[in-house]
């Protein structure tokens, strides 16, 4: 019996130590936020650090024949701002897809790549001024050549 009294004792003992606890969360103001959190302050999310990655209008334009068959060729190029981008166009109804990445030892050159699901395919040289804009060169699976501006 003088077990039972004492394991009573100690779980009545615990649950009143903890009976009084709460646990409030807290705003980065420090402001308490109001029960229920479906009425309390809502807070925006902390501003991104680092750069961010921004889209850039890639324009290509005849530079022989073959190209000026198909004419002016517009794309995005996506810089990650981490030496890789994302590349993609529409070349005669089909969507070429691929990456574009800076040249070791030189942060302003960069090659380019891209891929389409009929076998086109096309690669590029270029030449960053600013991390915004920049120039090269594109060559096609079919012999077509351009000179591709990047950015505004």
């Amino acid at each position: 019996m003088w077990k039972k009294t004492r394991w009573t004792a100690a779980l009545s003992a615990a649950a009143l130590s903890l009976g009084g606890c709460y646990v409030l969360p807290v705003a980065p103001d420090g402001t308490v936020y109001v029960y229920p959190p479906s009425v309390a302050p809502t807070y925006p999310p902390p501003p991104p650090t680092g750069p961010m990655p921004t889209q850039l209008a890639a324009r290509l334009y005849p530079a022989n024949e073959i190209a000026m068959q198909t004419g002016m060729v517009a794309g995005t190029v996506t810089n990650m701002m981490t030496g890789k981008g994302r590349f993609q166009l529409n070349y005669k109804g089909e969507l070429l897809a691929g990456e574009a990445t800076r040249v070791d030892g030189d942060s302003r050159r960069g090659v380019a790549s891209a891929y389409g699901q009929s076998g086109t395919f096309m690669s590029c040289e270029y030449q960053m001024n600013t991390p915004t804009q920049g120039a090269g060169t594109c060559a096609f699976s079919n012999g077509a050549r351009y000179q591709v501006h990047i950015g505004g």
